[in-house]
């Protein structure tokens, strides 16, 4: 292994270890207490249930996509947009009655929150379009394409 691939398999597992295996496992560990955070975004425990299971499928699969690379301009895209969606569903700072600039407050600590998954959800971006302008069209063209991350030399 060269430190060319090194350097590219820790950066795509730094973006997907929040989710793979932290988050995941521990909706497999506390399937209860996740059904009931998921609980406050739908009143409908079947449908919470279903939000996680469905949560579960694409923290592991996707995450698996951007480390082998299978796939995963799409695996990413499909994570940034995971990342987006749980940040309005469950990290709704703007609801909080207790929101300050100074002093303690849930609903800054809350609104942290919300911009780093839209933070992760950037990074993701970066590997579904490309750091380049001229890259952007490649998931247009063909979404289920791979960037190809552990190839060395001239990319595609």
């Amino acid at each position: 292994m060269t430190l060319e691939i090194l350097i590219t398999f820790l950066t795509r597992l730094s973006l997907v270890l929040l989710f793979l295996p932290f988050s995941a496992f521990d909706k497999i560990a506390n399937f209860e207490a996740a059904t009931g955070q998921a609980g406050e975004a739908v009143s409908n425990r079947f449908l919470a249930r279903a939000l996680i299971l469905v949560g579960l499928f694409v923290e592991v699969v996707m995450s698996l996509g951007i480390l082998t690379g299978i796939a995963d301009r799409l695996a990413a895209f499909i994570l940034a947009g995971y990342c987006a969606a749980t940040a309005v569903l469950f990290k709704q700072f703007w609801r909080a009655d207790d929101f300050r600039l100074i002093g303690p407050s849930r609903g800054r600590d809350t609104f942290w929150d919300f911009l780093k998954n839209f933070a992760v959800a950037g990074g993701f971006l970066l590997i579904t379009f490309g750091t380049s302008a001229g890259t952007v069209n490649d998931f247009f063209v063909n979404p289920l394409s791979s960037t190809q991350p552990y190839a060395i030399g001239t990319q595609p």
